[in-house]
């Protein structure tokens, strides 16, 4: 499918690796110019490369912490006018409800609610202006269901949920959708931190962590951050016009849900 996107110009946060790489290759293959962002800039280099090499787009990229307001002011300078914004960002570590504190929550609060809001508000004037946009949030299949390790993420991204689901709705009568995707246990880095965790706590092997996650998943494997990355760039496609303020679930069925 033609996603009616070549020669648009995306900004895709933490797409070094893991999801946000897979969503930033997606779009790539579809004729996407990028922005690239990530915290490390020798992985974020060498991807930048790989991807201008495969698909000849053009990627520019910025190493900064967009949860700084430092590091999204270095990533709006360098990314100018964007047709497509996706919002990512590495969840807070796992706990309990005792383990944390104010410092704790703010700190999840910047890194998965305010920094996604303030780049939406500081590039959909121009979306709107233009008539088209699109954004994507990557958040988590916690929204929907709470996974109570998570309570970090879970309270952060939930605020987000919120925040989208009224702004969604103010601007998607000028060509500008916003959704959310939420994702499962996919095969990323931050599966494999979880996974240890399991480990630690239970006295398991690796595989042994893995292969019981993987068995309580429908789908009963860990999701690829290809098949990610194509749902993604399909929300950011033309014929994505008509779905707005959704929150849809790429999680192998995990979150027992009927609506």
């Amino acid at each position: 499918m033609d996603l009616g996107i070549r020669g648009k110009r995306a900004l895709v946060c933490a797409s070094s690796k893991g999801l946000g790489r897979g969503s930033a290759e997606a779009l790539a293959a579809a004729g996407v110019d990028l922005v690239m962002n990530a915290r490390g800039t020798e992985v974020l280099e060498a991807t930048a490369a790989e991807i201008r090499a495969r698909y000849g787009v053009q990627v520019t990229t910025v190493a900064a912490d967009v949860a700084t307001e430092a590091g999204r002011g270095a990533l709006l300078e360098a990314a100018g006018a964007v047709d497509i914004l996706v919002n990512n960002a590495g969840g807070p570590p796992p706990g309990l409800w005792s383990d944390w504190d104010r410092d704790d929550f703010i700190r999840a609060l910047d890194a998965n609610m305010l920094a996604p809001i303030a780049l939406m508000k500081a590039l959909m004037p121009g979306m709107i202006e233009r008539r088209w946009g699109r954004v994507v949030n990557i958040t988590s299949s916690a929204v929907k269901a709470p996974i109570p390790a998570l309570g970090l993420s879970n309270s952060a991204r939930a605020g987000l949920t919120g925040y989208v689901a009224g702004t969604a709705r103010q601007v998607a009568r000028h060509g500008v959708t916003i959704n959310n995707l939420l994702p499962g246990i996919h095969a990323t880095d931050r599966a494999n931190a979880l996974d240890q965790g399991i480990v630690k706590a239970e006295g398991l092997t690796l595989e042994e962590a893995r292969a019981r996650r993987a068995a309580s998943i429908p789908a009963g494997r860990y999701g690829t951050i290809e098949e990610f990355g194509a749902t993604c760039a399909f929300l950011c496609s033309v014929h994505a016009g008509f779905i707005v303020g959704q929150n849809i679930l790429v999680d192998g069925g995990s979150v027992n849900l009927t609506l």
